[in-house]
């Protein structure tokens, strides 16, 4: 079960016009100047334009609301809303389930990255949903179809705080999941806590209260799975938030750093907050929709031959110039 949540990733992406040295330009933390795909030290952007055959000059920015490496999903929404950009450049409009599906083998075949599947179906698809992932066929995803002030009351307990530690979750999940078979008991326990919050949160006959405790447990479970998941300072922050109101909670993405989950009646946020002040507290809202794209704009682009032909003899200006 998870949800996305009003924090975003922003991608443009335009055809490059041929009067630069480059042919493909990537901005993000860094920027790269490129001649060729091959080039790309951006490992997303790199096999993505591969995976497209993209032949064209391109320009691509990103900026993004939260920073990367800490359990929020940040790579997985890059990829599928590059792949989603650029299907939208070149005039296609492919549908979640083939984002999400595309995301994931770009990810895990493309890029050999030890990562599950769910940011990548999460971002493709948004919303509050319970996703099962079975051993064949297609991965289902289920919204949950709660009341809408059940999910403001949710909404309402949960506080978002980064611990400012940053990890990659694949040397995270490499530590445990080479030998899930001896961790069936922590893993049987997980899903049946999926189930039974699904249960507390669609029923009206149980206080949301129980969803907060069901988190702790998760969280106890889950710390037994690798010694990487957590380590001394998160457990200080995590009993700290214990200690100062919170019901329970959770690391976010594979654990190890990055941003952790809270469940605070509202009446006892502040003091949670205040026991906290040297974390960096992030208020958000449950977002519905998933990738989408927000402007688009049909270029008249210049081609490559256009460049080649600007190359080639020297136009008539060129000689009125230089005489």
């Amino acid at each position: 079960m998870a949800t996305t949540i009003d924090k975003y990733c922003y991608i443009t992406c335009r055809y490059l016009p041929p009067f630069f040295e480059h042919r493909i330009r990537v901005v993000y933390s860094k920027i790269e100047n490129c001649v060729s795909v091959d080039e790309i030290q951006h490992p997303a952007a790199r096999e993505i334009l591969k995976f497209l055959a993209f032949d064209r000059g391109i320009e691509i920015h990103h900026d993004g609301d939260l920073p990367a490496r800490s359990g929020m999903g940040t790579s997985s929404s890059y990829t599928v809303g590059l792949l989603n950009a650029l299907y939208a450049l070149s005039g296609q409009m492919p549908g979640k389930r083939r984002l999400a599906d595309e995301s994931i083998h770009i990810e895990q075949e493309r890029l050999q990255e030890t990562v599950g599947s769910q940011d990548q179906v999460m971002a493709a698809f948004g919303g509050l949903n319970h996703v099962t992932f079975p051993k064949e066929g297609d991965i289902v995803v289920r919204p949950l179809t709660l009341p809408a002030s059940r999910i403001e009351e949710l909404n309402g307990h949960l506080m978002l705080c980064y611990t400012g530690i940053q990890r990659t979750a694949s040397s995270v999940a490499d530590s445990y999941v080479n030998d899930l078979g001896a961790r069936e008991r922590q893993l049987h326990s997980l899903k049946e806590m999926v189930s039974e919050g699904v249960s507390i949160l669609s029923s009206d006959q149980q206080p949301i209260e129980q969803f907060g405790q069901l988190l702790n447990d998760a969280w106890m479970s889950k710390r037994e799975m690798s010694s990487s998941v957590t380590n001394p300072t998160v457990d200080e922050i995590y009993a700290q938030a214990l200690a100062s109101g919170a019901i329970g909670g959770k690391l976010l993405g594979a654990g190890g750093g990055g941003f952790i989950l809270l469940f605070v009646p509202p009446e006892k946020q502040r003091r949670v907050r205040e026991g906290l002040n040297g974390l960096i507290y992030v208020p958000f809202k449950f977002e519905t929709s998933g990738t989408q794209i927000i402007f688009f704009d049909r270029q008249e682009d210049f081609s490559y031959e256009d460049k080649a032909r600007l190359e080639g003899p020297a136009p008539v200006f060129r000689e009125l110039t230089d005489a």
